[in-house]
């Protein structure tokens, strides 16, 4: 059994490690709520940007625009997102697992992965893999995102679509649907379209002015964007959802820890006390 002293020393560690656990707690929880508001109020804009682009990837018109031209996948990238710091749960490893699926599955198919990564975790991830390319890296960007912070990676996606460099862009991310539900998955960017939506009656009946064309060079840049930005909206949410879970974990188990190792350092007090009794009584009987 442990002295008196020795658990005194882990009871004052774990309180101080459950005081910084509790800490991050909050703040994991403040920046959660600024990040669900976030992911939520875009959306619906995002919803309608994939539907927008199923519809238009149905019409005829869009056979000779670049970013509909639907041809055999030889060459993917494919575009991860995690985050900077860890303390988050399994957040990381799970994106990391979906990610090292997807190049297994291309090396069997005989397809050529690049990758672009967005987060220092994944970037780390990345370039300890055996002949795995990265072609950009992205790292520490601001929880208040504005849009333009992902416009070199997709500018980067989209100039390596259209020069046939790439036949796909695929994103490979965490989905936000509650505060104790985030799902690591992939979803297709490139070509536009791909996913297979339900069509709402309005997106059905919908026209486009001037004309489908003008529609097609104007907007779909920004609602293949917009799709790219929700991803990271929900990544966001998603890892300041998980820390938030892991501290409040680490808080609670550090309490737990707490009550035991004060039951064992009263024990061992009780059990100091009680063999001095026994000394006294010894010494006082054999003066006897």
């Amino acid at each position: 059994m442990a002295s008196q002293q020795q658990l005194k020393s882990r009871i004052r560690s774990v309180k101080s490690t459950k005081q910084i656990t509790k800490a991050m707690q909050m703040v994991a929880a403040s920046k959660m709520r600024r990040a669900q508001e976030a992911t939520k109020a875009t959306a619906p804009y995002t919803q309608t940007a994939r539907e927008i682009l199923a519809h238009l990837a149905k019409q005829g018109a869009t056979k000779n625009h670049p970013l509909f031209d639907a041809r055999p996948v030889k060459k993917r990238l494919l575009i991860v997102i995690a985050s900077d710091k860890g303390l988050a749960g399994a957040y990381n490893s799970n994106v990391a697992k979906i990610y090292l699926r997807e190049l297994i599955n291309d090396d069997k198919e005989g397809v050529k992965s690049s990758s672009i990564a967005v987060g220092r975790k994944v970037t780390q991830f990345v370039t300890r893999l055996k002949d795995a390319e990265l072609v950009g890296a992205y790292e520490d960007l601001p929880d208040a995102l504005e849009g333009h912070e992902l416009r070199s990676v997709l500018d980067t996606a989209y100039d390596k679509f259209v020069a046939k460099e790439i036949d796909a862009v695929d994103v490979v991310y965490t989905e936000f649907v509650s505060s104790l539900t985030q799902t690591a998955q992939v979803e297709r960017l490139l070509p536009a379209g791909s996913i297979d939506e339900p069509l709402n009656e309005a997106i059905r009946e919908a026209t486009f002015e001037p004309d489908t064309d003008v529609v097609l060079q104007s907007v779909v840049y920004r609602l293949i964007g917009a799709q790219l930005f929700q991803a990271l909206l929900d990544a966001r949410a998603s890892e300041h959802s998980m820390r938030m879970l892991a501290m409040k974990n680490a808080t609670d188990n550090a309490s737990d820890l707490i009550d035991d190792l004060t039951l064992e350092m009263n024990k061992a007090r009780q059990a100091a006390i009680t063999q001095e009794l026994a000394e006294i009584s010894g010494g006082s009987e054999a003066m006897k």
